[in-house]
């Protein structure tokens, strides 16, 4: 198994929204208004009437890795030996490596502003995301450098492991509307295109090692559990992830906004609440089984390992369709706006967001700081989640009324000494953090056409009527005249 498949293991099936994206909230970005739907992107007198990113990606992408494990995984990758260091981990302790990541990237983000009376605006959007979480054992790493990590002849229950990994297509449509001064709300309608889902659960695990042979030493590994394998025909080609209907599924995404009598801005969002239905030739298999594993001191252990151990989870097996929870998440947010001069140049926006994973024990709390002098904006995110992850991140902002463009990190420690270990540095590669990983996120997008205009000096006026929300709260509340 060579450095390419470690690497895209590590970096696309560790792909979580642990990754929330927090440092563009109340950016009036077109990617803060598609990630959170009561958010406006459009100023009247300001900005033009069309939003859009010219296809250039907008993307966010995040991962880590707890535990032991952690100078292993980063030996294999940046050493120039590409050896696994198995120094720190623990053999028949119980002890277990966590991973948690997400990966979101808008390759068509569209909106229009279609109401002045009723701050209307509408998108569309596509966006590719890949979701995983899950977690290994010390000694499932410690295999595959060989049986000296092994001093007993057997052990039970220590292979068992958990994964899961999805990823699908997003086709949204979106609107936002503004109800009165105070409220706005917003929604995000999906179909989802499903490319790919993998889970696996190892409930119980045996293995037995043969040493009589000093120079091949063989073992017999026992599997149970349960492994889902969506369909995909033949070998996994770049076409299986074009769009297809093969796995349809659906989800929606709700804000509102709320802005009291002191300007303190209240934002909930409810987002991704949706499910895919995975083919009706998809496979489950309730594995149950044993195999033999040998040359375990070759040079192509990683090869044998992984071909008979994926060889016993495809045991068992029944064709059926089955649903799964895409990962939604709860937030709420409130913020508020300082002008710290006479001249109204620099701008100091504190935001305090509350994330709750909704099918997943996952809970995050973060304070975002934007410092912002004319078009240009700094911003300081500090973060901290129920595994006892503190983290530090920046970005950095250009942003006028029609044009946009950020770059930044939510975990820029980690994501600065994970760059530091790829680049070779011997310290990096085997220290171990409370987790190594890292982010990454940037955007781009220009808005064009008619200026959006006030009656009183405008040329052109998309004035429309009231949104659909509006005229109903009117009539509810009795607020129309």
């Amino acid at each position: 198994m060579n450095k390419v498949l470690i690497i895209f293991c590590l970096l696309c099936f560790s792909l979580s929204v642990s990754a929330q994206q927090f440092s563009q909230y109340n950016t009036n970005t077109l990617f803060d208004s598609f990630e959170n739907p009561s958010q406006r992107s459009f100023i009247p007198d300001s900005s033009r009437q069309l939003a859009f990113n010219f296809l250039i990606p907008n993307f966010d992408i995040n991962t880590y890795l707890t535990g032991n494990m952690q100078p292993g995984i980063k030996s294999r990758l940046f050493a120039d030996n590409a050896f696994y260091d198995t120094g720190r981990l623990k053999v028949g302790q119980g002890k277990y490596n966590h991973f948690n990541a997400n990966a979101n990237a808008y390759s068509i983000m569209f909106k229009i502003f279609t109401s002045l009376n009723g701050d209307v605006e509408m998108g569309f959007s596509m966006q590719t995301k890949a979701e995983s979480r899950g977690y290994f054992s010390d000694e499932s790493l410690a295999i595959f450098n060989g049986v000296q990590k092994f001093p007993l002849n057997a052990y039970d229950n220590i292979f068992n492991d958990h994964y899961s990994y999805q990823a699908y297509h997003q086709l949204g449509f979106s609107y936002r509307e503004r109800i009165n001064k105070k409220i706005a709300i917003g929604f995000k309608l999906s179909a989802l295109l499903g490319i790919q889902y993998q889970k696996i659960d190892i409930n119980q695990s045996a293995i037995s090692f043969d040493r009589s042979d000093f120079n091949n030493p063989k073992a017999l590994l026992y599997l149970q559990g349960r492994y889902y394998d969506s369909y995909i025909p033949g070998l996994t080609t770049a076409h299986d992830y074009l769009p297809t209907f093969r796995n349809p599924g659906a989800a929606i995404t709700l804000g509102a906004s709320y802005k009291t009598d002191d300007r303190i801005t209240i934002q909930a969002n409810v987002k991704d609440l949706g499910f895919i239905h995975w083919s009706k030739r998809s496979n489950i298999y309730n594995f149950n089984n044993a195999d033999s594993l040998r040359d375990l001191v070759s040079i192509h252990r990683e090869d044998t390992i992984y071909n008979r151990t994926h060889k016993l989870l495809k045991n068992n097996g029944i064709i059926q369709s089955f649903t799964t929870p895409i990962n939604g998440r709860a937030e709420i947010s409130a913020t508020k706006s300082y002008w710290l001069d006479d001249n109204n140049q620099f701008k100091y926006s504190p935001t305090l967001i509350a994330s709750k994973e909704l099918f997943f024990a996952g809970f995050t709390g973060a304070l975002v700081n934007h410092f912002q002098y004319r078009n240009f904006t700094a911003t300081l995110t500090t973060s901290y989640d129920d595994m006892k992850f503190f983290n530090v991140g920046t970005q950095f902002m250009v942003k006028s009324s029609n044009v946009e463009f950020f770059i930044g990190s939510d975990r820029l420690v980690n994501t600065g000494k994970l760059a530091l270990a790829s680049l070779g540095s011997a310290g990096q590669i085997s220290n171990v953090d409370n987790y190594t990983g890292g982010d990454l996120y940037l955007g781009f997008a220009l808005k064009f056409g008619h200026l959006i205009e006030h009656p009183m000096n405008a040329s052109f006026i998309p004035m429309g009527e009231k949104g659909f929300f509006g005229r109903l709260f009117g009539r509810l509340f009795k607020t129309d005249r």
